[in-house]
């Protein structure tokens, strides 16, 4: 890719932050900067006056000509964005605060726009793998509906050739964080060790928590190193990073950073796991020669695989999608797992959750704007959408769907809930179902679900990938 040559062609025009005002220079002069002895409002005097807004208007300024520069049929709309954009920020006035933030969420924009643009793009052989995947996952579903995903992408995965290890820690002390090995690892050959040795390799996350793979992801005959760090926070996250061998040490592929220049000189990110709030998983599969992570990101009633290429800046990928539909069902026995004791449903409630459940997966048909329970006159504003809704749930759940519950002539909101998809190998859904009377928030039964899924259909698509997905 070829970096922007304007910076002295826009010597005649005011500024990046002024050019607004002009509407007189080609796209590419937004490459200048901000021209200080030219600054005429107070948001372009406020950023001369401070050496970190005009770091920040160097970088933005930076990253909007490479931008350009990728991209010159879509000049004029990124100029068109970017004037927009200067307007909201003018509206700071000497905020320098805010004058930052503005900067900052701008920077941030600008470099996903490119770094979707540098990102790889798949070829022939990428999507010919993506169509081996999705044949053999539809063979599949014809011996075993419930489970062809994971037994294709079992038989798919690398099982030789890896070597993993883990951080260490000194000694027993209490609070001591782990940290890359001081000693060879089993497995690991001298070579390797050096190499490992003289890139500096520290995957720690929280307390030091971190693992390492070898295997040959390019196929130069030399093992790469795959990184996976326990970020933690409230979902729990891990980042899995990937560098290549090269040599005497291991690099990183090189995305824009804040400066909007290629950096390679620390791991690639490639995908995150959201351990709490999420169902996403990966396994390292070999299709058509080349090695992917094949990153499972699960919700209810869908599957979507992404085969994502390491060692590239991850933009569009092949994308496999498996839906499925569930026999749902609330056993008449029911068992508290944290009490112990069982009890057995009578027949009209049971009836009445069977028929409740029944709804779920049309639940397309009910409006979200209709209530699920008659509202009865003189219920203030603030009360009526206690009658449309179960109300808030939670991030640690997924909810399917919100259903009428009738026994006899009472009605009852109900709600299904998932853990995203989550699936057994018993061959059941994690879920469970929840009833209550409109406003009584106090009182509730729960009750568990089961629910036995079968594959309805596949399809496969390039789709565009957010690391953190």
């Amino acid at each position: 890719m070829k970096h922007s040559t304007f910076g002295h062609d826009v010597r005649s025009c005011l500024s990046f932050v002024a050019i607004a005002a002009l509407g007189a220079c080609a796209a590419p002069a937004f490459a200048a900067g901000l021209e200080c002895s030219r600054a005429a409002t107070g948001t372009e005097k406020a950023i001369c006056a401070d050496e970190n807004l005009r770091k920040l208007d160097v970088q933005l300024s930076t990253v909007y000509s490479r931008l350009a520069a990728a991209q010159p049929g879509q000049r004029g709309e990124l100029r068109r964005a970017q004037l927009d954009w200067l307007k909201t920020r003018d509206r700071c006035g000497t905020d320098t605060g805010c004058i930052a933030t503005r900067h900052e969420e701008r920077l941030t924009a600008l470099q996903a726009q490119l770094r979707y643009v540098d990102a790889y793009k798949p070829d022939d052989v990428d999507r010919e793998a993506l169509q081996e995947l999705q044949q053999a996952v539809e063979a599949m579903r014809k011996t075993d509906a419930e489970f062809p995903l994971e037994k294709v992408i079992d038989a798919l995965s690398i099982k030789t050739g890896t070597t993993s290890f883990f951080n260490t820690r000194d000694g027993n002390r209490s609070g001591e964080d782990g940290h890359f090995p001081t000693v060879q690892p089993k497995g690991v050959t001298a070579d390797e060790w050096r190499a490992l040795r003289a890139s500096g390799i520290e995957g720690g996350g929280e307390n030091g928590a971190g693992s390492y793979t070898l295997m040959d992801i390019d196929g130069d005959g030399q093992r790469d190193l795959v990184i996976n760090t326990y970020v933690g926070g409230t979902g729990l996250f891990n980042e899995i990073s990937v560098l290549r061998r090269k040599g005497a040490k291991f690099t990183g592929v090189g995305a824009p950073g804040q400066s909007g220049q290629a950096d390679a000189s620390g791991p690639s990110s490639l995908y995150m796991t959201n351990g709490r709030g999420s169902n996403q998983a990966a396994e390292w599969v070999l299709l058509r020669g080349r090695v992917y992570a094949a990153y499972r990101n699960s919700q209810y009633g869908v599957d979507n695989v992404y085969l994502l290429r390491p060692l590239t800046v991850v933009g569009g990928v092949p994308t496999l999608t498996v839906r499925y539909r569930y026999r749902l069902s609330i056993p008449k026995v029911q068992k508290d797992e944290e009490k112990g004791p069982e009890t057995t449903l009578d027949s009209t409630l049971h009836a009445a959750l069977t028929r409740a459940l029944g709804l779920v997966n049309t639940r397309e048909a009910v409006s979200a704007d209709k209530p699920l329970c008659p509202i009865p006159e003189g219920t203030s504003d603030d009360d009526r959408s206690n009658y449309t809704s179960y109300g808030p749930g939670h991030y640690s759940y997924e909810i399917v769907g919100d259903v009428p519950v009738r026994i006899g002539p009472q009605c009852y909101i109900g709600r299904l809930v998932d853990w995203f998809g989550r699936y057994t190998a018993k061959g059941k859904l994690l879920a469970s179902f929840s009833m209550r009377k409109p406003l009584d928030f106090e009182r509730e039964q729960t009750y568990t679900v089961q629910g036995v899924r079968s594959v309805v259909g596949t399809a496969a698509s390039i789709s565009a990938f957010d690391f953190g997905n």
